[in-house]
């Protein structure tokens, strides 16, 4: 299965799109689009796929996309239900590069933000303080005229390119993943994402896509530069912080609830992803939204 060419609807108001979804409206498919894209995760927890990068995403997020760049988000189930402060919430601004106008990055003090867009390809999240206030402007820009908007828009990308806070997800060289193997490296994102609470063998999966366990070793540290016990394990964890926080089980019960049936382990992988103990975890989190 190929990406699939998105198209984005203009609306004759505005230059660019800026996006609210709520719940089931956030489902999407394997897809891309000559667009850039800001994207801000408000409400939700997931595991995203884009270009050859797998990993983990949560509530806060912003990343910035490049034209074309091929991706999906796989949102965990709990956002994509409708009741009414329970489900998830994105914020998307779509724009092409055409909308600063001809001669915009022929001059020097554009310059950071045309070397941001050219980075862009490889897709970048946005981290500290620059995540922060960039989340503040995206939230508030759908209520904004029209000009406000648009001053709105090149201020974020000022943010991001003046302090550089920010990391590449994907190589940036893919085409040889989104012409022939797309659909191989689907499948094996779905199957983990639907049976990570369950016993997951490399043979298992490799016979998902027709190979054997040591050619699917190879071919997926190939196309994503991770093992695919090391994706199991973010996607693993990344589950477990979101039960920490959300649920009122303790540690052991979250660790069988996400695949582990073995608390040390857990606790030792759950340190090498997030940095901190279980507890430390749930502690801090609270601290923050407090």
């Amino acid at each position: 299965m190929k990406p699939i060419l998105r198209k984005v609807t203009p609306n004759p108001e505005f230059s660019f799109t800026v996006r609210r979804d709520f719940a089931e409206a956030m489902i999407n498919s394997w897809h891309y689009h000559p667009e850039f894209e800001i994207l801000y995760i408000k409400r939700s927890t997931g595991t995203w796929l884009i270009g050859d990068h797998i990993g983990h995403f949560e509530t806060g997020n912003v990343i910035l996309l490049g034209s074309n760049l091929p991706h999906c988000y796989k949102h965990e189930p709990d956002y994509l239900r409708n009741e009414e402060g329970i489900g998830g919430e994105t914020i998307g601004i779509l724009f092409l590069e055409q909308i600063m106008g001809r001669g915009f990055f022929d001059i020097p003090e554009t310059a950071p933000i045309k070397q941001l867009l050219e980075k862009s390809a490889k897709g970048l999240q946005i981290t500290g303080k620059a995540e922060r206030k960039c989340a503040k402007i995206i939230d508030k820009m759908q209520k904004m005229t029209s000009h406000k908007r648009y001053i709105a828009l090149l201020s974020l990308l000022n943010i991001i390119a003046e302090r550089k806070e920010y990391q590449a997800l994907s190589t940036g060289v893919f085409t040889s993943l989104i012409e022939n193997d797309s659909d191989k490296i689907k499948i094996i994102f779905d199957y983990t994402m639907d049976h990570y609470d369950e016993k997951i063998t490399i043979e298992h999966v490799a016979s998902l896509i027709h190979m054997t366990g040591t050619s699917f070793c190879r071919f997926f540290k190939k196309k994503t530069r991770k093992t695919f016990v090391q994706f199991l394990m973010e996607v693993r964890i990344g589950k477990a912080g979101k039960l920490l926080v959300e649920e009122e089980k303790n540690v052991t019960e979250i660790c069988y609830a996400c695949g582990y049936n073995n608390l040390s382990h857990f606790h030792i992988h759950f340190k090498k992803i997030t940095g901190m103990k279980p507890l430390e975890y749930k502690k801090n989190y609270i601290s923050k939204a407090s």
